[in-house]
């Protein structure tokens, strides 16, 4: 729950002393889940957090049959099929969590709205623009919801941020910034250890997508990467610096190190405004992979006026901020927060990122949003 450290500033204006930061119950949570993919972030994120909300799951596959029975077992999942085409034909698969590497998602999703059913597909859901634009129309075209698993929004600290950010507590944003330096050891996943692009592609998208739902969509972005001296076989950035900078003069910094081998790791976010500051960090980040609760703290004139503290972590809890927001868009007829059609804004701003950083140059968002 969250605790206010100064009741006698109640009275402020903008104050919001509750910000809504826990996940909605939402409707649909009888559909049943089938599950592509049974790698770690299953094991770890999804299945607890959907078994915490008693989701049912009723059926897994994977490319290994061993794994797939073992996650099976562990959570008391029904059924364990041999393929995807198999689990997306079972009756009682209403929704389709796809959590396999982004190059086998596009096939998954045409199988998924062939067969009627919505999907939750991992970030990124598809490495080149085009492709993930297609895989919305296809969405589209079966009449299907389509989702991407972008938790992040569901982070505590992160959804309270944006909740006290729309009601004003910070007056009109000008500034936020993202600061994260960690040590990430990439090499333990050998396709991501290959990956020509890396750190923004599979980290730092969730900065990005988070800033854009407290903040709205940037303009132009600028992108400086750069790489460990000692990270081989990683091939793909581990250092970037990115600017966002929005229509109104209002500019976002996301600084990533994945290879702080010496000193204390540390996530921090911040959001200023012409009436405040919100403090914060993202505390996964410092216990990883066990993690502690965020922070976060309301500043005003210098000092602190609130602070806040959550019971709920960004893995396994936030897991369930897209499969349950999904769920409650199925029967109320509304697109999903993180629908792909959204998120096709989000992967614009990885793209212009990667466009930044090859061509040396600041970028406009809508030159990758044009298709030029």
């Amino acid at each position: 729950m969250t605790q206010a450290t100064d009741p006698s500033a109640a009275s402020q204006p903008g104050d919001a002393l509750e910000p809504a930061w826990r996940i909605p119950p939402g409707r649909g949570r009888e559909l049943g889940i089938g599950i592509v993919g049974c790698g770690g972030i299953v094991a770890y994120g999804h299945l607890p957090a959907y078994r915490a909300a008693g989701l049912r799951v009723v059926a897994v596959t994977d490319v290994d049959p061993e794994r797939a029975r073992t996650v099976a077992r562990d959570f008391g999942v029904p059924q364990v099929t041999a393929n995807a085409a198999e689990l997306v034909a079972l009756d009682g698969v209403d929704i389709v969590d796809i959590a396999v590497p982004p190059w086998v998602q596009p096939e998954i999703v045409a199988l998924a709205a062939a067969a009627g059913r919505h999907v939750l597909c991992q970030k990124p859901f598809a490495l080149e623009f085009d492709v993930a634009r297609r895989m919305v129309d296809t969405a589209e075209a079966a009449g299907v919801l389509l989702a991407v698993n972008q938790q992040m929004r569901w982070d505590a600290g992160i959804a309270a941020s944006r909740d006290l950010v729309a009601r004003g507590a910070i007056g009109r944003p000008s500034a936020a910034q993202i600061e994260v330096s960690v040590s990430t050891g990439w090499h333990l996943w050998p396709w991501l250890a290959s990956a020509p692009r890396l750190e923004i592609m599979y980290h730092s998208i969730h900065y990005l997508d988070a800033l854009r739902s407290v903040l709205g969509d940037p303009v132009w972005v600028t992108s400086v990467h750069g790489r460990y001296p000692e990270q081989a076989p990683v091939q793909g950035e581990t250092r970037t610096t990115t600017l966002l900078e929005f229509a109104d003069g209002l500019q976002a910094l996301v600084a990533v190190n994945h290879y702080n081998l010496h000193g204390t790791p540390y996530g921090e976010f911040r959001f200023h405004g012409t009436e405040g500051a919100l403090e914060g960090t993202l505390g996964l980040l410092y216990d990883y992979p066990d993690g502690r609760p965020d922070t976060l703290s309301l500043h005003r004139g210098g000092r602190e006026v609130r602070s806040y503290t959550f019971d709920t972590r960004w893995i396994p809890d936030a897991f369930l901020g897209p499969m349950g927001d999904l769920m409650d868009a199925i029967p109320t007829g509304r697109q999903p927060v993180t629908s792909g059609r959204d998120n096709l804004g989000t992967l614009a701003v990885v793209m212009a990122a990667y466009r930044s950083a090859a061509e040396r140059r600041s970028v406009r968002v809508d030159e990758i949003l044009g298709g030029a």
